[in-house]
């Protein structure tokens, strides 16, 4: 806590003023399996998927480290599935801060138990309640993730909601899901990004526009949403500067990345990952959006 509260502004201070693009934040891809397969989603392999070794991700977590990265989220596929040996993700967990990370955040559908995970944060793809989310995620995907958040007895587990085209009427009662489920403690909304084959489910600029005045409405209410209002206003129009070089990327087939795939794959005019609208909000000092960052990396 102590390390990661004097890091913080050193590490703003020299981006804002010193233009040092150095990452924050890691993005570690340690497998593409998966145990479902979404239709937003074009990442999981269902055949001959990548699955790193366990010397591999350790080279590739002090690889970050040394870019200047602190805080680490392991990702898939679906991250709870990895094993190399004896070693499974509480493992890499463990290997996070041996190194020095400060933080270690798992990403996972929560298909599968997850109870005595070692992560300091866990998140869970939520997609809707019931019909909404299996929808994308498959009959069934809604029951066994509630029944596992609850026996997961993690202090810090919170969801997270992409919305899209399909899910959008379910907004407003999966944010009222998260703040009455004991065991959940906050949401994040993101939109869907129209990465090729998944067009179809982009929300028009419009209905995104709509769904963003609810959550703003919701969050003003007192719903535990980790958005920030300044940064959800401008993800209504995507007319910013992107700092998505604060976050490293690496892929699942080992591809290096100083900034998110969506460059690549020239969506960022569509981009509807909300810590893009957090990042420049965050550079431009609004307090709302600097609090929200403070509870999020302490």
């Amino acid at each position: 806590m102590v390390k990661s509260l004097l890091y913080l502004p050193w590490w703003f201070f020299k981006a804002k003023f010193l233009g040092i693009k150095r990452p924050l934040q890691s993005v570690l891809f340690i497998s593409d399996k998966c145990n479902l397969a979404c239709k937003h989603c074009t990442v999981y392999q269902l055949t001959n998927p990548n699955i790193k070794s366990y010397e591999q991700i350790k080279k590739e977590l002090n690889y970050s480290y040394r870019l200047g990265s602190r805080f680490v989220d392991f990702e898939g596929g679906e991250p709870t599935l990895w094993q190399d040996g004896s070693k499974d993700l509480n493992s890499l967990i463990r290997l996070a801060k041996q190194i020095g990370f400060y933080s270690t955040t798992i990403t996972t559908n929560a298909q599968k138990p997850f109870t005595g995970s070692e992560a300091d944060s866990i998140w869970v793809s939520l997609d809707g309640l019931g019909e909404y989310h299996d929808a994308i995620r498959g009959k069934g995907a809604f029951d066994r993730l509630v029944k596992n958040i609850a026996s997961a007895g993690h202090p810090r587990l919170s969801v997270n909601m992409v919305v899209n085209k399909l899910n959008y009427p379910s907004v407003a009662e999966t944010i009222e899901f998260a703040q009455n489920n004991p065991h959940i403690r906050s949401i994040s909304l993101n939109f869907h990004t129209p990465y090729a084959g998944t067009e179809d489910l982009f929300l028009d600029w419009d209905k995104r526009s709509e769904v963003i005045d609810l959550i703003i409405r919701k969050k003003e209410a007192g719903y535990p949403i980790m958005n920030s209002v300044s940064g959800l206003k401008l993800m209504k129009h995507n007319r910013f500067k992107k700092h998505c070089w604060v976050a490293d990327f690496i892929l699942s087939d080992g591809t290096y990345l100083t900034e998110c795939a969506g460059k690549t794959a020239g969506v960022c005019e569509q981009c509807g990952f909300s810590m893009a609208g957090e990042m420049y909000s965050v550079f431009n000092l609004k307090p709302d959006t600097v609090l929200a960052g403070l509870r999020l990396r302490m």
